[in-house]
């Protein structure tokens, strides 16, 4: 697959992009709710074309003070594939050029974000930016004959784990909901064991979270 020939990115998320009203903030801008940022959004505003469920083969877990979610830990994944994991996720089907103004925004840059999909497929990832907090690209492989790309950190950030905000991770449960089955005991025990969750005080108010999604 030539770097011309790849015009559609399955961009697969697995934090607060999964609900989809969030993500459209990146394609259209705004400010999601319960954030503080507000989205410069894509050139192109047009919506993606599909949605579906993936599994991926990253650990997940929550680090650094993000600004966006009132100084929360956000997600990242370890950028070690593990067979023996199961990060849940979602993918969108974009535009490359999409998919480029969308990491742009993820690293708050405003220059011009260089990406060699041809290397990245090849090698399995792509650092597009050293030190960025999302600059590592993650190839998943394909779907319908059109890459699946994620992005996290290129390092484990194991000394900035930091458990997220409510309403961060309220977002996250919702965006769960709209494309899976999950009871809500699922949901507690998905992210129980999730760093940045297990063992802080967030882990006592999952099901409080959960409820009140709910109601």
């Amino acid at each position: 697959m030539a770097p011309n020939t790849i015009n559609e990115i399955w961009y697969a998320c697995y934090g607060s992009n999964i609900r989809e009203e969030r993500f459209m903030c990146y394609i259209n801008g705004g400010t999601p709710p319960g954030a503080v940022r507000n989205f410069k959004g894509c050139t192109d505003k047009t919506k993606p074309k599909k949605s579906k469920k993936i599994s991926i083969p990253h650990e997940m877990y929550f680090a650094k003070e993000s600004v966006t979610w009132n100084g929360g830990g956000i997600c990242f994944l370890k950028p070690k594939k593990d067979e023996n994991v199961e990060t849940l996720g979602r993918t969108y089907l974009i535009t490359s050029n999409q998919f480029k103004d969308l990491v742009r925004q993820e690293l708050k840059f405003d220059g011009e974000i260089i990406i060699d999909f041809e290397k990245l497929i090849e090698d399995g990832e792509y650092n597009c930016m050293t030190n960025g907090r999302y600059g590592l690209l993650l190839y998943l492989g394909e779907i319908e004959g059109r890459p699946v790309v994620s992005f996290t950190s290129e390092k484990f950030m194991k000394d900035e784990i930091n458990q997220p905000n409510q309403t961060y991770l309220s977002t996250i449960i919702k965006g769960l909901k709209e494309i899976y089955q999950l009871s809500d005991d699922a949901i507690v025990e998905y992210f129980s064991d999730k760093l940045g969750v297990k063992d802080w005080e967030i882990e006592k108010d999952l099901p409080g979270i959960i409820s009140e999604i709910n109601n």
